[in-house]
């Protein structure tokens, strides 16, 4: 997932081959935070739209916030200091993941949002955090209608996800090489830059994202830009002023609510 200037292709010899997309998820060797930047821009939109902690779930107290796909916890552990007083669950399927989250956050709890579903009630969440998970699902549309069963109407949806049109990948795609954030195999890299495998399955555009979650049954109320902690540091003042505009940005940080 990190832009170097190779393109050459790159295999570990550290870890066994994966069998399967959960045996791949498992591996501790696989990245499962991301970059500060982009979780402090997310807490930020999603402490404007919640504003201060009263009134939440049941009319009482701080309002419930799931981190769905919360990985290590990183994530709403840097949400935190933003929501004081708000509850904030990180949720995983991975046991690895949890565990590792479990040093960061008080409440870390397992859950899918296929099979079984989600192990909260219809209408029983505020606000659901759904950072850079989207991308490594089979079936986002099945996950987009368990995350709107458990908010409850006008609850917030906070989505980030890698552009397939930010700035570098439209130069890469003219160059014939394979965009950033995309990957053709889940053992090792091949003809794009970086040298991570992380597993994404689906990439979008600014337009495909907000039309998707759109059909999903939500509503769009802000789309913004949020920079890659693995763009090279010479191009990182480059990156960070395509944050301006969304459609170039790296990242994409979309809030929603349930209609």
């Amino acid at each position: 997932m990190t832009p170097t200037t190779s393109t050459t292709s790159t295999t570990s010899t550290t870890a066994p081959l994966p069998r399967d997309l959960r045996d791949f998820y498992e591996n501790p060797a696989v990245p499962v935070a991301s970059g500060t930047s982009r979780s402090v821009r997310q807490a930020r939109m999603l402490a404007r739209a919640l504003g201060p902690a009263t009134g939440g779930t049941g009319g009482t107290g701080g309002r419930t916030v799931l981190d769905i796909g919360c990985g290590d916890g990183t994530a709403a552990a840097t949400a935190a200091p933003f929501l004081p007083g708000h509850r904030v669950i990180g949720v995983d399927w991975s046991q690895d993941a949890l565990r590792r989250a479990r040093t960061r956050i008080p409440y870390a709890v397992r859950g899918e949002l296929t099979g079984g579903g989600l192990p909260f009630a219809s209408e029983s969440a505020d606000a659901v955090l759904f950072s850079e998970v989207i991308e490594h699902l089979v079936d986002p549309d099945a996950a987009l209608d368990e995350i709107r069963r458990i908010l409850r109407p006008g609850g917030h949806l906070m989505l980030s996800t890698p552009n397939l049109a930010a700035w570098y990948n439209r130069a890469l795609l003219l160059a014939g090489v394979q965009p950033v954030f995309s990957e053709v195999s889940l053992r090792g890299v091949h003809g794009r830059p970086g040298k991570e495998v992380v597993g994404h399955l689906r990439l979008y555009t600014p337009r495909a994202l907000k039309e998707f979650v759109t059909a999903s049954g939500f509503t769009v109320v802000r789309l913004e830009g949020a920079p890659f902690h693995g763009v090279p540091r010479p191009l990182r003042p480059l990156d960070r002023l395509a944050c301006a505009r969304p459609q170039l940005a790296s990242i994409l940080l979309l809030h929603a609510r349930r209609t």
